[in-house]
């Protein structure tokens, strides 16, 4: 509601003292003490004075014209005055006469005489205060307070004739009108020295817009006539309910008052709560045409009943804010009687008469193509015939299908930076693209995959939960004005996203910390020729295919755009690094020999630093130079002196084993690990003691264990390396972690390392007894003992059977009885429209289910990695000294 009568009083006025004039006052005031007293009665009066029905006359006056509301009201009015200006005034003695206090009251009715038309609110109101002034002004003149001269309105020049009004426009027209007001919204281009674009529609309560006549083609006018480079529109596809709903909307236009004024204006918006907040205290559930309009175009309302109910209740609220006598009051009767009878005249009629133009049959719950369900608000990559490595980055905005029952899309384009013109100092994130006014039909068979577009602040956050791995995530901060090849930063994605989807978000996988993305140089900076001018004319991209966006865009060396950042500066040189520091020595570890061991090996000198028993492959001096290559965690400090041990990220978040383990159970053959002393790694001082080694405990009987790299670690070892050292059937080098029991010397240099004769033939002695005694009980070689089974009580099949019957009948009889009492309930809840109800409420169903199933696999992925996480080994996978060595 745009207007409603107040009862209450004018604000007083607080009276001054001569000591509080204004200092520095450049003229000395000629306006005696009555006089100032006088003023302030007559502000007083203003507030105070109310029509037969109760209307404040004065309540649009109170202040001046919002700027961002009425940008043009000051290009016409040059002396904006309102009653806040007189009190001004009044309290810093400003006035130096008392006629230009009359001069600035008869600013007031002339300015707003000068804006409106004649059947505007604020016109009729200027009368009315026109009227008070020269009646207070002549009571005065009267009581010899002020000369009769001054009591005189001054003549503040011809009030200008009003422009022709245009002809009404459509509803339809209207929606088309909001959907371009609601797409620049977020668009802050500070184009035309910086002044946002005006909004169509009525006036709030300062006054009623001037309407131009020709401002209809304004939109037409310049401009390029390539129909590939003008500003497009998603097509209306309607449902019936919603073809109700807009005509219920278009018939309530249509009825005007006495004066010429369409009713429904007063309804278009709320009050200002600054201006009336005893509204918003009386009123519980505040409700304006703009937001059932709102909620129209955003598929809110399920059937016409709760669309109705809206409309009824912002009529009721009028009916009960103001009084009887009121003419708002009057018009809410009448507008909600005649909405009512609207309403059941459009649910009288029968679906097909909405059918829209070309035959659309809308399709609101999505298409199903290829398995997957392509709905709106879905990101999508569409064929490119320009170019078929970089499809069209698109939202759907549209779902229907055509007479032929082909299926159809409508979607926004997303260019990328190549396929723009934009100054050649342009910078862009990895991966972004811009959105563009080309909204486009394609057939379902052009939808190639999905891919999605991320709001820049949310870009370096996280990815959107349960988005595949495998598809593209876009970056865009800007709009792309193709007539004027320009890039506007975007204020608020909700406003380039379809009606149906602004409401609605979606949950993210947040990264450890913000992620730091460096914008990179054009793309196109190579197509800059080299003579060019700031005075050049700006290039135009090349165009191919009809429905396709450019095949390449262009840069110029025209003047940056005024929200352009200036290009990045270079980073600098890392500042020189001070020499490593020298080790210090460590002295020699004593040497005691074994027949089959060597004390300062490599093999003791890795275990020596191995306290946190992680396990590590054993590298020979063959193999050095692939350490590198070797994921991080298996590779050595190699630049420790200390003592300490060396510590591996075993169990953080991101920690990943290179190994599969399996058990060993002695029929695989240990490799030999070997003698050779690797300078690399450290040497620790470890004094013999019987029993005991520094920085080892005492650790029960382990099973034997048996390590793989991964194929791509193995595969980094040279083949003539792992042929010395045993491997399973894939060719991968196996590591144990025990040694073999006794180990016999190669007997040819490069031959592969084995096992003893003695335990060969203890293994040849053992199988040739097993083979004995199978053949003692006519049993064929290869036989295997079958293992026992456990006994399975015994079933009575029948009844199982009967049972899954019964349990199966009883279980759809109750599905059945769900299904009627829901249907019942959606009868009660939408009438008529019933089934269509029950088609959306099964949509938003399945919907729901959906996103459950992802929250649940989410919820159980995040379980698993936190149990692996907190997963740490009691048995270890290092190898210690007492394993093997028989000092220990």
């Amino acid at each position: 509601m745009a207007s409603a009568a107040s009862p209450q009083a004018g604000t007083p006025i607080v009276e001054q003292s001569e000591a509080n004039g204004t200092e520095g006052a450049q003229e000395e005031s000629l306006i005696s003490d009555e006089q100032w007293k006088a003023i302030k009665r007559v502000i007083d009066n203003l507030y105070a004075f109310r029509q037969s029905d109760g209307h404040d006359p004065s309540k649009v006056f109170h202040r001046k014209v919002n700027k961002r509301v009425l940008p043009d009201y000051y290009e016409v009015i040059k002396e904006p005055v309102a009653l806040s200006t007189l009190k001004s005034k009044l309290q810093n003695r400003q006035y130096n006469s008392f006629a230009d206090f009359v001069r600035d009251c008869a600013l007031i009715p002339h300015n707003a005489q000068t804006y409106n038309r004649p059947e505007a609110g604020a016109y009729q109101d200027a009368l009315v205060i026109k009227g008070v002034l020269e009646t207070e002004f002549q009571q005065l003149a009267e009581d010899g307070i002020i000369p009769k001269d001054d009591a005189i309105l001054p003549d503040l020049g011809e009030i200008p004739p009003a422009s022709p009004r245009p002809v009404e426009e459509d509803e339809e027209e209207e929606d088309e009108d909001d959907e371009d007001e609601e797409d620049e919204e977020g668009d802050d281009s500070e184009e035309e020295g910086g002044k946002r674009k005006r909004r169509r529609g009525p006036r709030s309560l300062a006054a009623i817009t001037k309407r131009d006549a020709t401002s209809k083609d304004d939109s037409q006018k310049g401009g390029d006539s390539d129909p590939r480079k003008r500003r497009g529109r998603p097509p209306r596809v309607d449902t019936p309910m919603e073809a109700r709903i807009k005509a219920v909307l278009k018939g309530i236009r249509k009825h005007k008052n006495d004066m010429g004024q369409i009713m429904i204006h007063q309804f278009e918006k709320l009050p200002d709560k600054t201006a009336m907040p005893e509204y918003y205290q009386e009123i519980k559930e505040p409700i304006a045409i703009e937001i059932i309009k709102r909620k129209q175009k955003r598929k809110k309302y399920q059937s016409v009943d709760h669309f109705m109910r809206d409309i009824n209740t912002m009529f009721n609220n009028a009916k009960s804010y103001n009084q009887d006598e009121s003419q708002i009051y009057k018009d809410a009767v009448l507008l909600q009687n005649e909405a009512q009878k609207l309403a059941e005249a459009e649910k009288s009629k029968p679906d097909d008469e909405y059918v829209m133009e070309e035959g659309r049959l809308p399709l609101p719950n999505g298409i199903l193509h290829n398995g997957e369900l392509w709905k709106v608000g879905d990101w999508v990559h569409i064929q490119n015939p320009n170019d078929v490595t970089k499809p069209i980055v698109a939202q759907i905005y549209r779902t229907w299908q055509d007479t032929d029952g082909q299926k159809w899309v409508n979607a926004c384009w997303y260019y990328r930076p190549e396929q723009t013109v934009h100054q050649y100092e342009k910078h862009f994130y990895p991966n972004e693209v811009v959105k563009t006014g080309q909204y486009r039909d394609h057939h379902i068979d052009e939808v190639i995959d999905r891919c999605f577009v991320m709001f820049c602040t949310r870009y370096s956050r996280g990815r959107p939960r349960g988005f595949p791995k495998d598809k593209e995530v876009y970056v865009c901060d800007s709009r792309y004005n193709e007539e004027k090849h320009k890039m506007n930063k975007i204020k608020t994605w909700a406003s380039c996203l379809p009606d149906e989807v602004r409401d609605k978000d979606y949950e993210m996988d947040l990264f450890d910390g913000p992620k730091k993305t460096k914008k990179i140089p054009t793309p196109l900076l190579h197509m800059l020729k080299e003579d060019a001018k700031e005075t050049d004319e700006i290039p135009k991209p090349r165009w191919g295919a009809e429905n396709a966006p450019p095949i390449v865009g262009a840069v110029h060396k025209g003047g940056r755009d005024e929200n352009q950042s200036p290009p990045p500066e270079p980073t600098p040189s890392p500042p020189p690094q001070p020499p490593a520091p020298l080790s210090r020595q460590i002295p020699t570890v004593p040497k005691y020999e074994t027949p089959n061991f060597r004390r300062g090996s490599e093999m003791d000198s890795r275990m020596a630093n191995n306290h946190d028993h992680t396990a590590t492959p054993p590298l020979s001096h063959n193999n050095q130079s692939h350490l590198n290559n070797q994921p991080q965690g298996t590779q050595y400090n190699q630049q420790s002196a200390s003592s300490a041990p060396i510590q591996y990220n075993q169990y953080g978040s991101h920690a990943t084993s290179n190994y599969s383990q399996t058990q060993h159970h002695g029929s695989a053959n240990p490799s030999y690990q070997s003698n050779q002393v690797d300078s690399r790694y450290p040497q620790i001082p470890a004094p013999y003691r019987a029993g005991t080694v520094p920085g080892a405990t005492t650790n029960s009987v382990r099973p034997h264990e048996i390590f793989r790299l991964s194929e791509q670690a193995n595969a980094q070892i040279p083949e003539e390396v792992r042929k010395l050292y045993q491997q399973d059937e894939q060719g991968n080098v196996l590591f144990f972690t025990a040694p073999p029991v006794d180990v016999l010397q190669p007997t040819k240099e490069g031959s592969a390392i084995a096992h003893t004769a003695r335990y060969l033939a203890e293994k040849l002695r053992r199988q040739m007894a097993l083979k004995e005694k199978r053949k003692a009980q006519d049993l064929p070689e290869d036989y295997e003992e079958p293992k026992p089974k456990k006994a399975k009580p015994e079933v009575d099949e029948d009844l199982n059977d009967r049972v899954k019957i019964m349990r199966d009948k009883a279980l759809r009889i109750l599905i059945e009885q769900i299904q009627e009492g829901t249907e019942a309930i959606q009868k009660d809840l939408y009438g008529a429209d019933w089934e269509e109800g029950a088609r959306f409420e099964a949509a938003r169903r399945a919907e729901r289910q959906a996103e459950a199933a992802r929250k649940n696999a989410a919820l159980a992925e995040s379980t698993r990695k936190r149990k692996e996480n907190e997963t740490v080994s009691l048995t270890g996978t290092g190898v210690y000294l007492d394993d093997f060595d028989p000092r220990y």
